[in-house]
């Protein structure tokens, strides 16, 4: 039977016609911004898909394929192997070295079965990671109302995710309406545990391993919200952050090409730092969405290393019990 929301977007169809796709220019505007890593001249440039991302658009030629296990229509299990990978990434995470005061936690969700197992609970302020977020509310927004990102949203969200810009970030936020615009998003993707962060405080988004999970199915699996070129336009712009940003989940998976985005945050009130990383990665074959938060650790550097001590633990962890 047909849903609801494949109804509404049928007749979004019918109102506005075959949406023509919009070959994007590519946009060479060198800017001065703040990034979450400080201040940086980046570059912004067009991707494949960028001028199809509403409820009306389909996949054009230039659009990238998805690759194998992208894609994958799953929903997460609670069969012998879920029970057998969650007792297995725990054991792995277990040898993990957190450091005294700071907290930590790990989601894996294995893309060809749909198992999914979560170490640790708890809030953790998202700093940039949020930026995924802001993102896929941008463009379900822009489903809704059955049109195209502009030329200036392009811009600014492949600043925002790619360069970490931190304007760009705040442009696109005000876009969506702020906390609240996010937090309805959210209430359709299903993170029942992420909170906008208050006013202009995006930085400050409160979330969990789970919720991020959940988020990036909404990218990574047809079980989403978005429209196909959307996923795959996010998708992109999470395959090109910049040399220095990849860092984080990347390190489950040495040599491959992931698609991530970190976010970290030194704390006023304290001087220790939130690290965070989400995205996909592939071993031997296999896809995997990760999520890695941590707060509280003395530094940029140690919350990395912790990052990526925690992100290989996981997947390893994880895959061994397959």
């Amino acid at each position: 039977m047909e849903s609801p929301e494949a109804r509404r977007r049928r007749a979004r169809r019918a109102r506005h016609g075959p949406s023509s796709l919009i070959a994007p220019a590519v946009v060479a505007v060198a800017v001065a911004g703040a990034t979450a890593g400080g201040t940086a001249y980046v570059r912004a440039r067009a991707h494949p898909g960028a001028g199809a991302v509403s409820s009306a658009a389909t996949p054009s030629a230039s659009s990238p394929p998805a690759a194998a296990g992208e894609e994958a229509s799953v929903e997460p299990a609670t069969s012998p192997s879920a029970v057998a990978r969650k007792a297995s990434l725990s054991r792995a995470m277990a040898s993990v070295t957190v450091p005294s005061g700071a907290e930590l936690s790990a989601a894996v969700f294995d893309l060809a079965s749909g198992d999914s197992a979560v170490y640790g609970g708890g809030a953790f302020d998202t700093a940039s990671i949020v930026k995924v977020d802001v993102l896929a509310a941008l463009l379900l927004q822009a489903q809704d109302a059955g049109r195209h990102l502009t030329d200036a949203e392009r811009v600014y969200a492949t600043r925002m995710i790619e360069n970490s810009d931190n304007a760009s970030t705040t442009a696109l936020w005000h876009t969506i309406g702020r906390a609240e615009g996010l937090d309805a998003a959210n209430r359709r993707f299903g993170l029942g545990s992420t909170s906008g962060g208050a006013g202009g405080l995006w930085g400050l988004t409160q979330t969990t391993a789970s919720d991020q999970l959940r988020l990036l199915r909404q990218v990574f699996t047809t079980d989403s919200r978005l429209s196909a070129a959307s996923r795959a336009y996010v998708r992109g712009l999470m395959e090109s952050v910049e040399p220095d940003q990849r860092w984080g989940v990347s390190a489950a998976a040495p040599g491959s090409a992931p698609a991530l985005k970190n976010g970290w945050l030194p704390r006023s009130t304290s001087g220790l730092w939130d690290v965070n990383s989400i995205g996909r990665v592939r071993v031997d074959g296999t896809g995997y969405l990760v999520a890695v938060l941590s707060k509280g650790t003395a530094g940029k550097a140690r919350g990395i290393s912790l990052v990526e001590a925690a992100a290989k633990a996981a997947v390893s962890g994880f895959a061994a019990a397959s």
